[in-house]
């Protein structure tokens, strides 16, 4: 991306600025390449045709401009309004306020963003850096949180932070939810220790550390509370299954009603009531589960409504519990239990 760049765009005033060169510094994989430039949309659309991506623009606000690549990456075009310094005197922190003039070796570090990568330093730009923008309050320990080498905020940047908490919950939802999802579990307790996770109404207890994910994460920390974001209807169903879930006994029927509640979720589900012990019996009964259920609602008889649905199930539970194990067995149940079924069946 980085050469693409330079190719394309040597001998003109355009920059590249903040995280690519961050990573590069820190030996890091670069997924993103932000360039500033004069002319955001006219040099987002002639890389796209050289890099065959798909142009579209980031903000009307602002005129940034994103080419998407096909293996994930994407390279930002931002407008450059005036002097390059003024463009890095609106970014977050030191070792994002760093330019590179593309083609060259010319550098602007004005902030010494390099000499707080070497030091491992996260150094707020200004001291209006999370008014500005409150997202960067989250950005802050997230940076800490994914960055090698144990880097840190400076004493004045995590004062700054705890000064600022109360304004966490201003960004968009969407951008809020972004950054928690890169979160580790260390990442969310320092959230807490700042101040900042009370705000959003999350809390930390011992299910934190009990299943390694993301969205398992999310649930443990925000629980229900976790509908306030902007989450997907699949996230929506993951977060009530596992908050609705209750601890199953260690034999069959109880671990069958523990899945049909819970699944695809049951091994997590499982880890949030603080019971991993049982995952084996989950995962056996997986392995055991037929392919075809011994009976199908058309063979019992009954009227179309949920008392085919209910029967069903209750035979599928005696087959888990292991008292039934036939067709015959399973019709028989079913005559025992609603005199409407079929004596021919």
């Amino acid at each position: 991306m980085r050469d693409l760049v330079d190719e394309l765009f040597a001998g003109e005033e355009a920059w590249v600025v903040g995280g690519a060169l961050r990573d590069h510094a820190l030996d890091r994989p670069i997924v993103d390449v932000d360039v500033a430039c004069r002319d955001a949309q006219r040099a987002a659309r002639r890389f796209a045709k050289h890099s065959d991506g798909a142009p579209f623009p980031l903000s009307e606000r602002h005129g940034a401009w994103r080419v998407a690549l096909e293996d994930g990456k994407t390279v930002d075009f931002t407008p450059l309004q005036g002097t390059i310094e003024d463009d890095l005197a609106t970014r977050d922190f030191s070792i994002n306020a760093i330019a590179e003039r593309v083609g060259t070796d010319e550098t602007v570090d004005p902030y010494n963003g390099y000499g707080d990568l070497a030091a491992k330093r996260i150094k707020a730009v200004r001291e209006s850096v999370f008014e500005d923008d409150p997202l960067r309050l989250l950005r802050a320990v997230r940076l800490e949180d994914e960055l090698p080498f144990d880097f840190r905020m400076i004493p004045e940047t995590e004062e700054l932070v705890r000064r600022h908490a109360h304004l966490v919950t201003r960004p968009a939802g969407e951008r809020i939810l972004a950054e928690l999802r890169r979160l580790s579990p260390g990442g969310y307790r320092r959230l807490d220790s700042l101040g900042l996770l009370e705000p959003l109404g999350g809390a930390i207890d011992d299910r934190l550390d009990r299943w390694d994910s993301a969205d398992y994460r999310l649930v443990a920390v925000f629980g229900g509370e976790l509908r306030r974001l902007p989450v997907s209807n699949e996230l929506r169903r993951f977060t009530s299954a596992l908050i609705r879930a209750e601890r199953p006994q260690d034999d069959p029927r109880s671990i069958h009603r523990f899945r049909r509640a819970t699944e695809p979720w049951s091994l997590e589900a499982l880890a949030f009531v603080g019971a991993s012990e049982l995952s084996p019996a989950i995962e056996e009964a997986r392995s055991a589960e037929p392919e075809e259920p011994l009976l199908r609602g058309d063979e019992l008889g009954l009227p179309p409504g949920p008392e085919i649905g209910r029967l069903l199930a209750r035979i599928a539970e005696e087959q888990a519990a292991g008292t039934i194990a036939s067709k015959e067995e399973a019709l028989d149940y079913a005559r025992r239990h609603s005199g409407a079924v079929r004596e021919d069946s």
